[in-house]
């Protein structure tokens, strides 16, 4: 019987010394970038430019283990390895017979998991001479992470943080700033990639695609300079697999095997590390855990996003990876969760999806206070909730329901012209438009199989969520543009 102790540690001494590479034990190996020039496989010299030759080797290895370099295991030990807790208390809210841990990383410098892989990518860099490293980040963890690391290696840091974090998350940005790094709002104006977008949309609150090409076009152009990434390539995954490393340790402690394996995600580096040596054990019979990726409705790659090749960046910068992705220029609803905006999922991970080895679902934490005009329908929506004085706009297919909260008083002595378009942004990804008296006030990602499923619906929500009524306005347009 599993014991009922709240918080699982383990000793310093237990803290694992090597990088688990999922790519070892899969049926087939992911699709390899290809270069936008010639779509043709890239090679290390495509690379070179961006990261160092040690990251370049992580990123293409099919090695199962890779060895952590004693520098960044001394590092580590500042605050792995880090706690496992029982969650008694929501069990007990919950009525559930199920025991819930979690894997905390907070107890990071930077509060988060980021350090894992921050760590390491600026050791490396360090050891190959780089002077300055750039990057972008949303909500400001990896950011924070990145200039933590860069202080204690004695390499520059300089950020691009989305502009809706960059404004929303101020004492984020001075923890970066308190680590050393210099930091813009992304789009900004210190670069051609800004400069476009700023160009089409003086008021863009940005995207980590915006942000990754802000910050690939500075390092590309300095020979001193390299670019790090926080999520999506391969070598970040890699870092963070100590994570469910010490995890299964954890477990064994207090005789557990998990029977679902849960994690956020967003492009997918803090999944991969808890999951991926979990898939592990299950690849090789030892355990046949449900793993469910968990992603944010207002920026849902794996569950409405299309497989196939796409830049990892939005002016088109980086190498075509294969991955799910909602179309590069595609910018998410500025939601709290910075982090977890970015239009694609980390190749590797598409892949395992690909292959049958994990689901995913889309939350919404807005559905279950009145979002929408019922639980699950498939269509888009202006609605208002009882009470409220507010329009908003839904997009649903079924249960997965993307929602934005409009500044737009509903209603008044004024008649208001709603509009929903379905625009076409490539042959396979759309957007559902909002418009109110001919100003966008919302836009959705969408893929055309899935439009094909939707009618147009026009609701007030009043009551409780099942409730439906009509909701009478002067004009209404809607148009599916092919």
């Amino acid at each position: 019987m599993p014991d009922d102790r709240t918080k699982i540690l383990l000793d310093e001494s237990e803290m694992p010394t090597r990088w688990y590479n999922v790519i070892a034990d899969l049926p087939s190996p992911p699709p390899p970038p290809l270069h936008p020039g010639t779509m043709q496989p890239i090679g290390p010299d495509d690379l070179a430019p961006l990261f160092p030759m040690d990251l370049i080797l992580q990123e293409v290895t099919t090695e199962r283990y890779v060895d952590i370099p004693a520098e960044v295991l001394d590092v580590y030990r500042l605050w792995r390895p880090s706690p496992l807790f029982r969650a008694h208390r929501l069990e007990k809210a919950l009525g559930t017979p199920a025991r819930i841990y979690y894997k905390y990383e907070g107890v990071s410098p930077a509060g988060s998991h980021k350090p894992n892989t921050s760590v390491p990518q600026v050791y490396y860099n360090a050891k190959a001479g780089v002077k300055k490293l750039t990057t972008e980040t949303g909500a400001g963890q990896w950011g924070t992470a990145l200039a933590f690391a860069c202080q204690l290696f004695g390499v520059e840091c300089e950020v691009w943080q989305v502009r809706a974090s960059y404004d929303s998350k101020p004492y984020r940005r001075t923890m970066m700033q308190v680590y050393g790094a210099s930091v813009h709002p992304s789009p900004s104006e210190l670069t051609e990639s800004g400069r476009k977008i700023l160009e089409a949309d003086p008021d863009s609150p940005g995207s980590l695609g915006i942000a990754i090409s802000e910050a690939v076009e500075v390092a590309a152009q300095d020979p001193n300079a390299r670019y790090a990434l926080g999520s999506v390539l391969n070598h970040v995954l890699l870092h963070q697999t100590i994570i469910g490393e010490e995890a299964l340790l954890q477990l064994a402690r207090v005789g557990e095997r998990p029977d679902v394996l849960v994690g956020c995600t967003g492009g997918g580096s803090n999944f991969a590390g808890l999951s991926f040596p979990f898939l592990r054990e299950k690849l090789a019979g030892n355990m046949a855990p449900v793993i469910r990726a968990v992603e944010p409705a207002a920026c849902p790659s794996l569950t409405r996003g299309v497989y196939t090749y796409d830049f990892g960046d939005t002016l088109g910068l980086t190498p075509l990876v294969k991955m799910h992705t909602l179309g590069h220029d595609f910018i998410p609803d500025p939601i709290h969760a910075g982090g977890l905006r970015y239009h694609g999922m980390a190749p590797l991970i598409s892949h395992v999806y690909e292959l049958g080895l994990m689901d995913a679902v889309a939350a919404n934490a807005l559905q279950n206070d009145g979002a929408g005009p019922k639980a699950s329908y498939s269509g888009a929506v202006f609605y208002k909730v009882d009470g409220e004085t507010v329009w908003r706009c839904e997009s649903s297919i079924g249960a997965s329901q993307v929602t934005t909260q409009t500044s737009v008083t509903a209603g008044g002595s004024t008649a208001q012209r709603l509009t929903i378009e379905f625009q076409p942004i490539t042959s396979s990804l759309g957007e559902v438009r909002f418009f109110i008296d001919d100003a966008l006030v919302a836009k959705h990602a969408i893929t055309f199989s899935s439009a094909t499923e939707m009618q147009v619906v026009l609701g007030v929500k009043d009551g409780d969520a099942s409730d439906e009524e009509t909701l009478n306005v002067d004009y209404v347009a809607c148009y599916q543009l092919r």
